[in-house]
């Protein structure tokens, strides 16, 4: 029995649909015939199997039969002939699979052949020679060779007929095995006298139609004697044999007997000639009846045999017999394996359960020999699963990831059952296609990179590096430069990098001294969609070069003026005639500076410290040394190549200034200046000219608002007292006052008091006036003008309600008390002051005069101390308790608030006085570490700055604002 194993691998993440048709044909068709319409049997669209890539799976063997997709019949593509397809198997069929894709699915097709008489009956050998004894008895048997007809049922070979029959009769007879057997019997005696030959015609007839027949030509010889034939020992005779047995190997022994003795017992074994490729087969020893193995014996070509065996004695007399030989299995086959789709890349983000390839596996040993079992290497993210009987899907198991491989060479290997087992292996090559899931990584998380300053634009700093772990264009990393600022500018406009390499080139030439280092960001960028991305910090460090030479500070080089230090006569060992000093604005040691004398009037007289640059003498100065001298010095700093600058000193070697004067002229000043150190010199002069002269603007500025606020706080609700200087004199001199007063009026908006405020007298220098009062009235004009506000006291207004009295409320018996209406500002306008009122009020007037007259002293040139240059309005002195207003009982009393803000001035007053000090102690410690003739400028220029301050002219104190009761007064003394 042949058993097919037929294993198939389908994709398991899609549904197929299995089916079966069965379709029955007969053979010989005409290719292209029709053998049905398998897309309507299956239920299918003909677009299905277009899209599904529809074909015929055969397993390898002829394809007789194809699918025409456009019409979905099932055609004739190859000859089929029953005969050599199935020989004498019935029924015959014809077993395929029609596969269609997207989604996966199998239909198993069976088509039947029906046999039609297309084949003659036939024998082997056109002729037959009998020799026959004389003595035969009726009834002896002649076995005939029995005629072979490919066909079968009544297609095939149905019956004999011989002629004549005067001698022989035909008896068809069944053999053991069931197979038909043909024998010509002898009926009546053969006389070799009467007829020594006898011809005869044996036809083989079928039952086709139309009917066909064979012959074949019988010729008989008549023997004398020999009346008994051969007679084999069994019917039957059965054997097994190992497939792959080697050659010569003994199958079995088969024995007749015959009863005659003498020549007429030689027998002969003979293989039936009809069964020619048994004959290449096996081999029978004609005296021993042996048979042997001549050939290649394979259990999957042939499962069993069938053999006919004669013995024909030497009288010609014959027998037969059977021999029945069965195939025992060998596991000598492997696995045969075939790829029946398979798929040659996959994704790396592809799901688990992706089918990679489907696979059919057979082996055609029997049992177990032929059952297989597939298997895939336990290291790789797949799995091998079976689907039908004799297929495998192989799919993935997990997540891929190409970056950590790339490429699998998945080996699948099946095997059999067998002892031993044999296996077969198929190795599959499977490409991961690259997904874009990794951004580019930088080969370090910051970088550094140094560059020398003064550099070329242009030039290449550093480079960067970012890998990607992807492939292709998913790895093509580009750079890209984040915008940022440094120090305000674009860094876009400091360095550049290059898209493709990651290289940093400088934009501009790097100055060490303006900076020194500066950050920015670069950003790598894959080429995959959507791309992804990573930046990275760089800092560029930027290194000094020694390429400034050092400057000198002091003693400055002019081409104009003559600047020389003076050492007495009287110096000893040590002492320090001046310091020469300078600076480098590199850094590092291109900042270490030395200084070195190079020239001297006399060497041995000074020497210059290698560090601090002091210029010291180093032995006593005594009257032969030469006045004038003049020294070299050489500063240089420690760079590579060292830069230097020289500077002059002049010494005069003198005790007093007047003995050197005319020393100076005789000197020859160096023309050679650093013109850079003049620039900035000069710069810096501007620099703080500017700001101090802003300064001033700025106090300026601040004490007009102030005193413009102090004007107009009488808008305001805050209980400050504005400051109105009213101005009342006597302008015919003749009066009881002699000087000038000022009258304080402090009105406050929210409240019902009004204070007045007697200021002290002032001298005759501080107002001259005018007998016929017209400089007075001009000063006020000139006064309006300048303050020109709307509300400015010097004007007439219009009564206050703030003034108005009751009766009650004025000085003297009239009454202390006031009534209803004083509390809410409201009665009538206070009747003029009596001449005891304004009399009273005069005589508290003359009081404060004289206590003013008496704090004068001779330190002020004549002028109070509340008059004084550093007396300002807030010195003025509470007069409020002592004042009272005429027509009224009540005494003005001092604004807590006005108090207080007196003591905050003070206080200011005081820190700005602490600061003058502080500034002046730090100027005399600079004055000090000053050489003495820098010195001694500076203290004169103090001095002259102390005594035009003395000599400026004192400021004038403020002048009083007229009231209206001191116009009041003025009148009536004009009356008089």
């Amino acid at each position: 029995m042949r058993r097919r194993v037929l294993l198939f691998l389908s994709l398991q993440c899609l549904s197929y649909v299995i089916g079966q048709v069965s379709y029955s044909i007969p053979e010989e068709m005409s290719k292209g015939s029709v053998v049905g319409n398998i897309a309507q049997d299956l239920g299918l669209d003909l677009k299905r199997l277009k899209s599904g890539k529809a074909r015929v799976y055969t397993g390898g063997s002829v394809e007789y039969i194809g699918l025409n997709k456009e019409r979905g019949v099932l055609l004739i593509q190859e000859r089929i002939d029953r005969e050599a397809l199935c020989g004498e198997t019935t029924p015959c069929a014809l077993h395929f699979q029609l596969i269609l894709e997207n989604p996966m699915e199998m239909f198993r097709v069976t088509v039947e052949i029906t046999d039609i008489n297309d084949n003659t009956p036939s024998f082997t050998n056109a002729e037959k020679l009998f020799e026959i004894s004389e003595s035969a008895v009726i009834g002896s048997k002649f076995v005939l060779e029995k005629a072979i007809d490919s066909d079968i049922g009544m297609n095939g070979l149905q019956r004999y007929s011989l002629t004549p029959t005067d001698n022989f009769v035909l008896k068809p007879g069944i053999q053991a095995g069931g197979s038909k057997k043909v024998e010509m019997v002898l009926q009546k005696p053969l006389d070799r006298e009467k007829q020594e030959h006898i011809s005869l015609l044996l036809t083989a007839i079928d039952g086709g139609e139309p009917q066909m027949s064979g012959t074949m030509q019988i010729f008989v010889n008549v023997l004398d004697v020999n009346d008994n034939a051969p007679t084999f020992a069994k019917p039957l005779y059965r054997a097994k044999i190992l497939e792959n047995s080697p050659k010569g190997t003994s199958v079995t022994t088969v024995s007749a007997s015959d009863k005659d003795i003498g020549s007429n017992r030689e027998l002969s074994y003979l293989i039936s000639t009809s069964q020619s490729a048994l004959s290449e087969m096996f081999r029978i020893n004609s005296k021993t009846g042996e048979i042997v193995l001549i050939g290649e014996i394979d259990y999957e070509k042939a499962k069993n045999y069938e053999m006919d065996v004669e013995v024909v004695d030497s009288g010609g007399l014959s027998d037969s017999t059977k021999v029945l030989l069965d195939v025992i299995d060998m596991n000598d086959n492997n696995p045969y394996m075939n790829i029946v789709s398979k798929s040659e890349s996959v994704f790396e983000d592809s799901p688990p359960n992706t089918v990679i390839a489907m696979l059919s596996v057979n082996d055609p040993d029997s049992e177990n020999n032929g059952e297989v079992e597939c298997n895939i290497d336990a290291n790789i993210p797949f799995k091998i699963q079976s689907t039908l009987n004799g297929f495998y899907t192989l799919v993935t198991e997990v997540a891929l990831d190409r970056e950590i491989a790339s490429q699998y060479n998945i080996t699948v290997t099946c095997s059999d059952e067998g002892v031993p087992s044999l296996s077969s292996s198929v190795t599959l090559t499977l490409q991961i296609s690259d997904v874009n899931d990794n951004a580019p990584v930088f080969e370090s998380s910051s970088y550094e990179a140094y560059i020398v300053e003064n550099n070329t634009p242009g030039l290449s700093i550093f480079t960067v590096r970012a890998r990607d772990a992807d492939w292709n264009q998913n790895a093509r990393v580009s750079y890209i430069l984040e915008d940022s600022s440094v120090n305000g500018v674009p860094v876009s406009s400091y360095v550049s990098v290059s898209a493709d390499g990651g290289v940093i080139h400088a934009v501009r030439s790097f100055d060490y001294e303006q900076i020194k280092d500066f950050h920015f960001r670069v950003k790598a960028q894959d080429g995959g969609s959507p791309p992804l991305s990573s930046n990275v910090t760089v800092k560029i460090l930027i290194q000094d070069q020694n390429d400034n030479p050092p400057q000198v500070l002091y003693p400055v080089q002019t081409g104009g003026s003559l600047v020389a230090e003076m050492v007495p006569r009287s110096a000893d060992v040590g002492y320090l005639v001046t310091k020469v000093v300078a600076v480098d604005v590199d850094s590092g040691q291109n900042a270490w500076l030395s200084y070195k004398l190079q020239k001297a009037t006399d060497r041995a007289l000074f020497e210059v410290g290698l560090q601090n640059g002091e210029i010291r003498t180093i032995r006593q100065v005594t009257d032969k040394d030469a006045v004038k001298q003049r020294l070299s010095v050489i500063v240089e700093d420690n760079g590579q190549p060292s830069r230097s600058a020289a500077v002059i000193v002049n010494v005069v070697v003198a005790d007093s200034f007047p003995e050197v004067l005319s020393e100076f002229t005789d000197f020859t000043q160096d023309k050679e200046y650093n013109d850079n150190l003049t620039f900035y010199l000069v710069l810096a002069l501007d620099v703080v000219s500017f700001l101090f002269i802003t300064c001033l603007v700025v106090i300026i500025s601040v004490k007009i608002y102030r005193w413009r606020q102090s004007r107009i706080m009488f808008h305001s609700n805050l209980p400050v007292i504005p400051y109105y200087p009213p101005r009342y004199s006597d302008t015919l001199g003749t009066g009881t006052l002699q000087h000038v007063y000022n009258y304080e009026v402090c009105r406050t908006t929210d409240s019902r008091k009004s204070d007045c405020k007697f200021g002290g007298a002032g001298s005759q220098n501080v107002l001259i006036m005018d007998p016929s009062s017209t400089g007075t009235m001009q000063r006020i004009q000139s006064e309006k003008s300048i303050l020109d506000e709307p509300d400015s006291p010097l004007e007439q207004k219009p009564p206050n309600n703030d003034w108005r009295f009751t009766q009650g409320q004025r000085p003297g018996p009239s009454g202390a008390t006031g009534g209803p209406e004083v509390a809410m500002g409201t009665g009538p306008w206070p009747q003029p002051p009596t001449e005891a009122e304004q009399l009273q009020a005069l005589m508290a007037a003359a009081n404060e005069v004289s206590e003013a007259t008496a704090t004068l002293g001779p330190g002020t040139m004549g002028l109070s101390t509340r008059y004084s240059p550093q007396f300002t309005l807030q010195h003025v002195p509470d007069y409020r308790q002592n004042v009272y207003i005429p027509g009224s009982t009540a005494t003005l009393t001092s604004n807590p608030q006005q108090q207080q803000q007196q003591q905050q001035q003070q206080q200011q007053q005081q820190q700005q006085q602490q600061q003058q000090q502080q500034q002046a102690t730090a100027q005399q410690a600079a004055q000090q570490a000053l050489p003495p003739a820098q010195m001694a400028a500076q203290m004169s220029a103090q001095m002259s700055a102390q005594m035009s301050a003395q000599m400026s002219p004192q400021p004038e104190p403020p002048k009083a604002a007229q009231t209206p009761a001191s116009k009041k007064k003025s009148t009536k003394k004009e009356k008089k």
